[in-house]
């Protein structure tokens, strides 16, 4: 394209009035010579800001560049009176092992299924001392660390590639087996149950703990399960409890399998346990609870996060004490066969309260709490018969599901449920 004569504002202006899209089809050389060749010609730094516009609106439309690209470009032709690409000025060391070394070291690795680096080194040690390969000279000299980096470029990755197994990491945080109460309260299984989604909404999630020997249960509710809301209420949990807790075992779930709640336990001198993979019945105690507890008296309706400190408020004034003083559970009595085989059954004479257990194990006082007595406890049952407990119960349930889902202010809520 000969434009020599487009060398005025006037010129150019009526060119672009004349055409509508031109662009050049030739190499970024021959863009960045034409781009220059414009700016000498037109005498485009003298120009007026008005000039400067149509020239660059020439130069933007036959290139094909960008504003930014072509001011960048400008910029460069003002400082060195020249356009075109800048060289690479660093400083590079020279290469010691070139690329056939790297084709060595891939044939080695493909036949040798891949070796750990101190066994390759040995291996080009043995290929030119031993066998006499004058093409492993430098690569008998090479660092096990070198030999690593020449494993990572990008020659060697186009020559070979080599995949590993995902290597599954070990979390050191409890210890994975089934807790051994051999007749002691304190070992008490957790899980959490949660109450549904709803409109891509979370629901509130409830902490069941439940005592492997006594049965003894305390449910907490929470938000969320996330630290600042899942610590406070596990210390309140495990402070419920009459007896002194010893193990605290959960399944994998990430909200109690942490640092966060590890530290906590260890404060508290409670040893962690964790379920055993493909035993589903490490945690059977808590799930089942989960179930006849948990689901019967909340339901699986979707619960709304914001309501959790009412049922909570609830779970610790009602509930909780209703299923350890004055709702009878059985328990289990286990008997061995000639075989050594072992078959539990649930006779009527044990069925008894998780507070009737506990009082009934052998120095029981023992494993109460130094703030807990068990006239204390006493006194805390006899305040109300069992049916009495119930209706209370009932009641407190009843007024708390009107304001969860009929959605009176949470005034009114508190004033019902206490």
């Amino acid at each position: 394209m000969n434009d020599t004569k487009l060398d005025s504002p006037e010129a150019i202006k009526a060119f672009l009035v004349s055409t509508d899209k031109l662009e050049f089809h030739v190499s970024k050389e021959a863009r960045y010579e034409w781009i220059a060749r414009t700016l000498k010609r037109t005498n485009y730094f003298q120009l007026s800001k008005k000039d400067k516009g149509t020239a660059r609106e020439y130069m933007e439309r036959m290139s094909g560049y960008s504003w930014s690209q072509l001011k960048r470009l400008i910029a460069q032709y003002r400082d060195n009176h020249w356009i075109g690409r800048r060289l690479s000025c660093r400083n590079k060391f020279t290469r010691r092992y070139t690329q056939n070394d790297i084709l060595l070291l891939v044939h080695t690795d493909e036949a040798h299924q891949h070796l750990s680096g101190y066994a390759t080194k040995k291996l080009f040690e043995r290929a030119y001392l031993v066998y006499g390969e004058a093409s492993y000279e430098r690569l008998a000299t090479i660092s096990v660390s070198h030999l690593y980096n020449l494993r990572k470029s990008d020659f060697y990755k186009r020559q070979r590639r080599f995949f590993s197994k995902t290597q599954k990491t070990t979390v050191p945080i409890g210890e994975r087996r089934k807790p051994q109460p051999q007749g002691k309260p304190g070992y008490i299984r957790i899980d959490t149950v949660h109450q549904g989604d709803q409109d891509k909404q979370k629901g509130v999630y409830h902490i069941n703990a439940v005592d492997e020997v006594t049965q003894f249960e305390v449910i907490c509710s929470v938000e969320k399960i996330s630290e600042a809301y899942l610590l406070p209420v596990l210390e309140e949990l495990l402070d419920t409890f009459p007896f002194k807790i010893i193990n605290f075992h959960s399944d994998n779930g990430s909200e109690y399998i942490n640092g966060n709640v590890a530290n906590l336990l260890n404060k508290l001198h409670i040893e962690m346990t964790e379920s055993r993979s493909r035993h589903s019945n490490d945690n059977a105690l808590a799930e089942s609870k989960n179930g006849s507890i948990v689901r019967k008296y909340m339901g699986y309706a979707h619960i709304a996060q914001k309501w959790a400190p009412l049922i909570n408020e609830f779970n610790r004034k009602y509930l909780t004490p209703y299923l350890n003083f004055h709702r009878p559970c059985f328990f289990a009595e286990i008997k061995t066969d000639l075989k050594g085989k072992e078959k539990k059954t649930y006779p009527y004479r044990s069925m008894m309260t998780p507070y009737e257990k506990l009082k009934s194990l052998s120095n029981a006082e023992t494993y109460l709490k130094i703030s807990e007595s068990f006239e204390a406890l006493d006194k805390q049952m006899m305040a109300m018969s069992d049916l009495q407990a119930a209706k209370v119960m009932k009641r407190a349930q009843a007024a708390l599901f009107k304001q969860v889902f009929n959605g009176p202010s949470e005034e009114n809520a508190n004033e019902e449920c206490g």
